[in-house]
């Protein structure tokens, strides 16, 4: 099963209240599937913005490594003191879909994409989109704004679905493009509707490639190419099976 907050109507901006609605939510669908006999199988849809807030510790990579992968989790307070109200309510939302999950049968996986884009993703998904971008300053400079295009988003909820009654299991990065100019920083927000600033370059940084600055962060996507990959494999030798010898 698959499950994400949406909401009716169109909306100016992510409120601070909608974090513990959207975290009720994912409790409640999730509550839902545990009770539900012929449910065995629960993939949550969930945001690369719960793994990518956290406090930065740069003496301390033994317990704050600098690479952010599905071990990571975004710290609430952090997000609360910055109004990241998405990112908290992400958070909250995956946090206790596996709070509802433990201890039961149903076997739960969430997927973290990263800003979801396509064919009309301002006009069809415009108020998350928009809130994603909610201190994307820091995560360029950090390099931790990415983009996952929709197809291949997708293609990831099924691909994990399919492995559930085996391998699969935890959490997935999903993402396809690390945003590191200043320029593509830019582009998006165009592609939003956003005023783009005179200088597009944030804080005079627009990535690694600019000053020779290595971002602080690096994403970790492994985990999910080696299930994608799998499938390629087994998709290939399925239509062109190794000669026997």
């Amino acid at each position: 099963m698959h499950f994400t907050c949406v909401y009716a109507q169109p909306l100016v901006a992510y409120k601070k209240h909608m974090a513990g609605l959207e975290a009720k939510a994912a409790e409640l669908v999730v509550e839902a599937c545990v009770r539900t006999e012929s449910v065995r199988k629960c993939v949550l849809t969930s945001s690369l913005l719960a793994c990518v807030w956290r406090q930065n510790y740069p003496h301390d990579r033994r317990r704050f490594p600098t690479t952010i992968d599905e071990n990571c989790w975004s710290d609430e307070s952090l997000c609360r003191d910055n109004k990241l109200w998405l990112s908290l309510g992400k958070t909250m939302a995956e946090k206790a879909a596996w709070r509802a999950a433990r201890g039961t049968d149903l076997k739960l996986v969430t997927i973290c994409p990263a800003l979801v884009t396509g064919p009309g993703f301002r006009r069809r998904n415009p108020t998350p989109s928009i809130a994603y971008l909610k201190g994307a300053h820091a995560m360029l400079v950090q390099g931790l704004l990415a983009t996952a295009n929709v197809e291949r988003v997708a293609e990831a909820h099924v691909r994990v679905y399919e492995e559930l009654s085996g391998t699969a299991g935890g959490r997935y990065i999903c993402y396809d493009h690390v945003v590191r100019r200043g320029e593509e920083f830019a582009e998006l927000q165009r592609q939003l509707g956003l005023r783009v600033p005179a200088t597009a370059t944030p804080d005079g940084y627009g990535g690694d490639d600019d000053d020779g600055r290595a971002p602080r962060f690096q994403l970790c996507n492994r985990k999910l190419a080696a299930l994608m990959s799998a499938r390629r494999r087994c998709t290939y030798d399925a239509y062109f099976p190794m000669p026997q010898e």
